[in-house]
């Protein structure tokens, strides 16, 4: 098997911050939005079976791996951030993109999805705008474990009390995650977790903007996930002209990575069929 490349590429955001993504594969366009904390390496798992299939553009979040930052963060500006480079896709291949977004990065392909024509489908995996966003905050309690760690210089623990935070992780899962590819870009994004987690807390669901969300889009939720997006996964859904909800068997909130190949399956389904008209949720 040839060894694999990648050619990155930089687009400028609407506020001059330069966004990063890295390019694989072939066929048709898929441009993948990682969640917190995480850079493009996170998806080294789930390539191997996306890029027989798809053109794969991995952003690189602003703040971390190839892309730059601004001295102000604002959870707007990172949907301007993955409009900027669906834009740029879809001018590079004639063609509209297709898009994934895992929990954060959910959030702002959500939101990428109200400012750009060139997303022809959508998929996200827990991490979109909720009626009461402060289900997304962090307990006061982690909030100051993690600063205390980033203050002695500790940044796998505060990534660490981040997922033992949000999900009810096993230990044979936390060491799988340790040993994932993506660890070092975790690891080297930790500080940029509090401010995204802020940022989602004003991440409401607006019914305005839900509605300008035309794609056929896709919600996935793990069957044993606690990620508090799964519990508003029918509010979303029903809100959005063109939805539908797949619970991903025994998994939690990264089956993307834990279990790659079923997880692409089921991707590349919903992106390759006829485009599915349900006018709100179904299975």
């Amino acid at each position: 098997m040839p060894a694999r490349t990648e050619i990155k590429t930089s687009v400028e955001s609407r506020d001059g911050t330069e966004i990063a993504y890295w390019t694989s594969g072939g066929g048709p366009p898929l441009v993948l939005a990682h969640g917190a904390p995480a850079d493009h390496s996170r998806w080294r798992p789930l390539l191997p079976y996306l890029e027989q299939h798809v053109t794969v553009h991995a952003i690189d979040r602003r703040g971390r791996g190839a892309s730059s930052d601004a001295p102000q963060y604002s959870l707007e500006r990172e949907y301007e951030d993955v409009a900027a480079v669906v834009d740029a896709v879809a001018a590079a291949s004639g063609e509209q993109v297709d898009v994934y977004g895992h929990s954060h990065g959910g959030i702002v392909a959500f939101g990428a999805a109200t400012l750009t024509a060139n997303i022809r489908k959508l998929a996200i995996y827990e991490g979109w705008p909720v009626p009461d966003p402060l289900i997304y905050a962090l307990p006061a309690d982690v909030v100051r474990r993690m600063d205390k760690l980033l203050a002695e210089g500790d940044r796998a623990g505060v990534v660490e009390a981040l997922f033992r935070s949000v999900e009810e992780m096993s230990d044979d899962d936390m060491s799988a995650l340790r040993s994932a590819p993506s660890w070092r870009g975790r690891v080297a994004a930790a500080h940029t977790v509090t401010r995204e987690i802020l940022g989602e807390t004003r991440a409401r669901l607006d019914a305005e903007q839900a509605a300008k969300v035309s794609v056929p889009v896709l919600l996935l939720v793990g069957e044993k996930s606690t990620d508090p997006a799964k519990r508003e996964v029918g509010t979303v859904a029903a809100a959005l002209p063109d939805a539908r909800l797949l619970v991903l068997a025994g998994q939690q909130h990264i089956a993307d990575i834990l279990d790659p190949e079923n997880f692409a399956k089921h991707l590349l389904e919903f992106l390759h069929r006829r485009a599915l008209r349900t006018g709100g949720l179904s299975g």
